[in-house]
């Protein structure tokens, strides 16, 4: 048996016009929110999730994500590896 290792992933969300305020919301309540950040630029929404496994992400994507009413389309990208958090560098 293969051990399943966490995943972090950025979702890159694009919402309805009109709708920004209530995506963020309903996005805050889901457990599999680690941030939601409204952003300036190409994208509306930026949030970080966290789950046990890509099988998850997967399924938090097509199942949950989907359901967010508001939410015109999204651009998600894994975290491979963190080389400096909360302004700390991970190999000091």
């Amino acid at each position: 048996m293969v051990a399943q290792t966490p995943v972090k992933a950025v979702l890159h969300i694009f919402t309805e016009s009109g709708k920004l305020e209530d995506v963020c919301e309903q996005l805050a309540r889901l457990p599999q929110t680690v941030d939601v950040y409204e952003v300036t630029g190409e994208y509306d929404v930026i949030v970080v999730v966290a789950v046990s496994n890509v099988e998850e992400l997967r399924s938090f994507i097509s199942k949950i994500l989907s359901q967010v009413d508001g939410i015109k389309s999204s651009v998600t990208s894994v975290i491979l590896h963190t080389h400096k958090r909360n302004g700390v560098a991970t190999w000091e």
